[in-house]
């Protein structure tokens, strides 16, 4: 009898000691544990800490009067929210897809199943370039930063060509030809300068006089020249009712770059040796064109008589 008590007890003992490790196996490894592999993308999700795309731009730049759209990429976000912050005074801007500020320029926008949450700044301003705050709520919460630079177009200019020297060229040479009594018009396009020129001086030289400074309140009159001065800088030289003495070579001379050249040559009726080559060129275009369409037509009646024999 006590040996039957024994072995029951034994036996009682061990299925206690089976259930217990049986519930420690469930917490350790079951399908709501800490541990547990993954069972699927919603378990996965819950698992994985939210974060932040490293390919995400982190500088964008925009132009004044246009929008801008910072982008922040959040990965595993799960049941947190992404709010957008401006550090230069701390402000609140946006909360999920709610705007939490009386400037109706600031917007969030996020795709569904997408990880992109973006802040659209329309009409964007100088007081608008600094840093912007992506925030994910979690516990400490996780950042990413975005600065937003806004720049015009001559700005824009000016930074392409910052290392570019100065230069000045007249549109159209290096040899113009004019009829007599026409108006001969120059145009000089100063480039690369990081300011426009204090001043344009036009010169005119011929066999006779040599180079001289054009006058524009002379005895021959007609002449006149405009200045249209910005980012790049162009000036005109307009010489009304040209006659052979206004042939020679014209030059452009800014005061922050090397002068630029143009032969001009005023005719009266005759047709130079350069035009008529041109002419010339242009004939002979138009023989190759049409030699290639009658190939073009034979080869394709052989063809079509290849196929039907």
């Amino acid at each position: 009898m006590l040996r039957a008590r024994t072995a029951a007890a034994h036996l009682l003992l061990l299925l206690l000691l089976h259930r217990a490790l049986q519930g420690a196996c469930d917490v350790a490894g079951g399908a709501g544990s800490v541990n547990a592999l993954p069972g699927g993308a919603g378990s996965a999700g819950a698992r994985l800490a939210p974060s932040f795309d490293a390919a995400t731009p982190r500088n964008v730049t925009a132009l004044v009067g246009k929008s801008a759209y910072l982008s922040c990429r959040v990965r595993n976000l799960g049941n947190r929210t992404v709010s957008w912050i401006r550090h230069r005074d701390l402000h609140i801007l946006t909360v999920g897809g709610y705007t939490y500020t009386s400037d109706q320029r600031f917007q969030a926008s996020h795709s569904p199943l997408t990880d992109d949450w973006t802040l659209q700044v329309k009409w964007a301003q100088q007081r608008d370039a600094g840093v912007y705050e992506c925030q994910v709520s979690t516990q400490p919460v996780r950042s990413f930063f975005v600065t937003l630079h806004v720049v015009d177009c001559d700005e824009i200019y000016q930074r392409m060509f910052s290392d570019a020297v100065p230069s000045a060229r007249i549109l159209g040479g290096p040899d113009l030809h004019v009829d007599m009594g026409s108006t001969i018009n120059l145009t000089c396009l100063i480039q690369f300068s990081p300011e426009p020129p204090a001043y344009i001086f036009w010169y005119h030289e011929d066999e006779v006089s040599g180079r001289k400074v054009i006058s524009y309140d002379s005895s021959r009159g007609g002449v006149s020249v405009v200045t249209e001065k910005g980012a790049a800088t162009t000036s005109y030289l307009l010489v009304q009712d040209a006659a052979p003495a206004d042939s020679g070579r014209y030059s452009c001379a800014p005061s922050n770059a090397e002068l630029a050249s143009v032969r001009v040559h005023v005719l009266n009726g005759e047709r130079p040796a350069a035009m008529q080559t041109g002419s010339a060129g242009l004939s002979d275009s138009w023989r190759c064109v049409l030699l290639l369409l009658a190939a073009g037509a034979l080869h394709a009646r052989l063809l079509r008589a290849q196929l039907t024999s």
